[in-house]
């Protein structure tokens, strides 16, 4: 039985005060301050990341499919992934132009290989 993945948080920790100021930026900063209710843990404020919110070791990096993703850049990294086909799908990079695109997914195709994006952005 396939083990079902479970996210404990899909939400962002964002630093403490980064939606007030424009000055302070998004990303997690841990809070130091002596007066701090973000790091005394007061209810109904901010949570911290902590060890808890982590994911199951054994869906960490899997897609919604059930694969892990390999990035390719040329039809020569698909070779890497030709034998455990089962567990890995090809991720083509956002910065392969249409060539060599077309030519991965040409080969991918032969290979029985799943590409998680064939189209390019728009």
């Amino acid at each position: 039985m396939e083990k079902k993945k479970i996210n404990k948080r899909r939400k962002k920790f964002s630093r403490h005060h980064s939606d007030r100021y424009k000055r302070i930026k998004k990303g997690w900063r841990k809070p130091k301050g002596i007066d701090s209710c973000v790091r005394r843990k007061f209810r109904g404020k901010v949570l911290m990341p902590n060890i808890g919110f982590g994911s199951n070791k054994k869906t960490r990096n899997l897609t919604p499919r059930g694969f892990y993703k390999i990035k390719v850049r040329n039809p020569k990294e698909l070779e890497i992934i030709q034998m455990s086909n089962k567990i890995f799908e090809a991720e083509i990079d956002h910065g392969v132009g249409y060539l060599k695109r077309t030519k991965i997914l040409e080969k991918a195709g032969s290979m029985d290989l799943k590409v998680i994006n064939p189209l390019p952005k728009k």
